[in-house]
Parts: C-alpha cells; sequence; structure tokens
C-alpha cells in the first residue's frame, strides 16, 4: 500500500509519499492503530521510506488553509517483493510490475487550520 499526495507537487514540487508498507500477509484485513517505525513489522510486512526521508507513517500536513488529497493505494501481487525494508515507493513500484492482480484507490481530504 502506498499512501501520497499529489497536491503537494505546487508545495514540494512532487508527489509527496507519505507511507509505503509492503509484504502485507494476505489475510490482512485492517492496519492497527500506532503501528510505529520498526522497518518489518511482527507479520512479517516491511515498511518503506517516505518523503521526509523516515521508515514508516508521517501523517497530513498541508501548508495551512490548504485541502490536500491523500490516495491510498493497495495492489494485490502475486508474489511477495523480493526488496529491502526501508524500499521507496519507485523501488517498490518497480518490484510490482508485472505483478499487479488488482489494485484499489481511496481518497481522504484533509485541510489543515
Amino acid at each position: 500500500m502506498i499512501m501520497d499526495d499529489p497536491d503537494a507537487i505546487p508545495v514540494v514540487g512532487f508527489v509527496y509519499d507519505h507511507w509505503v508498507i509492503f509484504n502485507l500477509p494476505a489475510a490482512t484485513r485492517e492496519l492497527p492503530e500506532g503501528i510505529g517505525r520498526d522497518a518489518v513489522l511482527p507479520d512479517e510486512s516491511m515498511q518503506g521510506t517516505n518523503s521526509n526521508g523516515r521508515i514508516g507513517y508521517d501523517g497530513p500536513c498541508p501548508p495551512s488553509g490548504q485541502n490536500h488529497g491523500y490516495v491510498f493505494t493497495l495492489y494485490a501481487v502475486d508474489s511477495v517483493l523480493e526488496i529491502a525494508p526501508g524500499a521507496t515507493k519507485a523501488n517498490v513500484l518497480a518490484a510490482i510490475e508485472g505483478h499487479i492482480l488488482a489494485q484499489a484507490e481511496l481518497i481522504g481530504f484533509y485541510q489543515s487550520p
């Protein structure tokens, strides 16, 4: 799953990646609150590096008064990715090329005060 902010382009000059998490077990139906920043999680899924250069999730933070759409894209793939924890979005997208069985997208909006 990748969570990014395409509305950040005018602000920072690129799509801002807030979360990269991969190799989630197929039976996963939800993600617990407070996952933390461990690169390898107890269920053996792995977190990647976000645009802030950190492992794990960084929440929405648009400039004051701006409303941004945060895109969550979930990919179903046909194999475990053979990439290291801490991989970037680009690494994950390259690894899943040709292996995507299905994908779903959810966009959530957040406006900072």
